[in-house]
């Protein structure tokens, strides 16, 4: 499968290309990724590049991290799989935030229904004095 590492603080200008071209001297390359933001496109300034071998990833690490590019300081090393909790982040912020959707949601019905409330009183009273 190869050897993915991790490559931080890229040049927002970095592309596809340009992480490929950056990394191939270090050994060959089975996939490079430039992580970018889904809605605008923009790259999020970093990206992952998988070696085929271990020893030309640890090449790269040792050779690349640190290395300044346009002014940047790249921040390469092995990538460590996902925490399941780093998959779900603002999970437990949408649940809260659904249970005060909801509460929000009781709240304007009760509101609603006390207008409601209040406006066929005020119209029962109208409609009393008009027929007097």
């Amino acid at each position: 499968m190869g050897t993915r590492i991790y490559v931080g603080n890229l040049p927002f200008r970095v592309g596809h290309d340009d992480l490929v071209e950056l990394f191939s001297p270090h050994g060959e390359i089975v996939d490079a990724v430039v992580v970018s933001d889904k809605f605008s496109g923009r790259s999020k300034g970093f990206g992952f590049v998988t070696y085929a071998d271990e020893a030309s990833a640890n090449k790269a690490v040792a050779e690349m991290d640190g290395k300044e590019i346009d002014g940047r300081a790249l921040k390469v090393n092995e990538a460590r799989p996902r925490d399941e909790d780093s998959t779900n982040r603002g999970s437990e912020f949408k649940e809260s935030e659904d249970s005060n959707e909801s509460e929000s949601k009781e709240s304007e019905s009760k509101e609603s229904e006390d207008s409601n409330e209040s406006e066929s009183k005020e119209s029962e009273n109208s409609n009393e004095s008009e027929s007097n």
